[in-house]
């Protein structure tokens, strides 16, 4: 008999991992095995002991889908995984036109060729989209709020706030596949491999994460008053901020790096990273293309 080995994340879905699982119970048929992500031992060691026909579902939001990427990229497996969103944004299922506590569908083909992106030295893979600036600081305000009250964080709220009185933006390089592009008081920067990210939000409404080139897409939010900017940025969500060339560039390329002039918070798959001054995001063909030349170099 097969069984579900159900990947779950305890902070998910602002802490309801037993709402969760509860609903993800009404799906499942087989025997469940439940493994705590936030676990190291659990990838390899239950991962690598699945027989044929058990499969893997993720349990979680779209920041448990990041780690769960990033966790199992080095680890080899046929097993089928599953996803059963239950996260406060759920930016990936809503590609799928799915809704949170839908049925668990399959994703596993979405977990390979994945984009990585290098902030503060570090490099990691990323599911939806990379975000720079304002939506930055919003994940940093939710993170405060999240730490002292058990209530939903408003980000729309945060945003409005942060526009009108708390977040000074900040001019940016942008250069995408060696071509430098300079931006004054630049709102937010993000580079897309999906096409939602922010609870729903489209900055780049024509990526494509099933592209044949493989291309990401950074759209730069610029120039624009406090006013100005809060009028447009309801729009973000249908993603006709587009319209509005003088303020909102979009480029799309392999390899994106965005460097502010004075440090942001940024965030990754709606995972908070504090004092950012720049980030360079790659296409999963851009690494191929790297890795070809370095196992040339070192033949010859």
């Amino acid at each position: 008999m097969a069984k579900a080995y159900v990947f779950y994340n305890p902070i998910a879905g602002n802490g309801q991992s037993e709402n969760m699982l509860e609903a993800l119970n009404s799906y499942i048929k087989d025997e469940a095995v439940f493994c705590d992500m936030t676990k190291n031992e659990v990838y390899e060691k239950d991962i690598l002991s699945m027989e044929k026909d058990d499969y893997i579902i993720i349990c979680g939001g779209d920041g448990t889908l990041n780690r769960f990427a990033n966790k199992i990229s080095a680890i080899k497996f046929d097993n089928d995984v599953l996803y059963f969103p239950c996260g406060s944004g759920n930016d990936f299922a809503r590609e799928f036109g799915k809704n949170r506590f839908d049925e668990p569908f399959s994703i596993k083909k979405y977990l390979s060729g994945l984009p990585t992106v290098t902030v503060n030295g570090e490099s990691s893979l990323f599911i939806n989209g990379m975000g720079y600036g304002i939506d930055g600081y919003c994940c940093e305000e939710g993170d405060k709020i999240r730490a002292t009250s058990d209530k939903p964080v408003n980000y729309t709220a945060i945003a409005i706030k942060g526009l009108l009185f708390h977040y000074k933006p900040a001019n940016a390089r942008v250069t995408v596949d060696g071509v430098t592009t300079e931006f004054k008081k630049v709102w937010i920067a993000p580079t897309m491999h999906g096409k939602y990210y922010g609870g729903g939000m489209m900055p780049t409404p024509a990526q494509d994460r099933c592209s044949e080139d493989g291309k990401l897409s950074v759209m730069v939010f610029h120039g624009s008053s406090k006013l100005k900017t809060l009028m447009i940025f309801p729009s973000l969500f249908k993603g006709e901020h587009i319209k509005e060339e003088k303020y909102v560039t979009v480029l799309t390329g392999h390899e994106i790096t965005v460097e502010y002039d004075s440090p942001k918070p940024a965030q990754i798959d709606g995972e908070t990273v504090l004092n950012v001054s720049s980030y360079t995001a790659r296409s999963s063909r851009t690494a191929e293309i790297q890795n070809k030349a370095e196992e040339a170099a070192v033949e010859n």
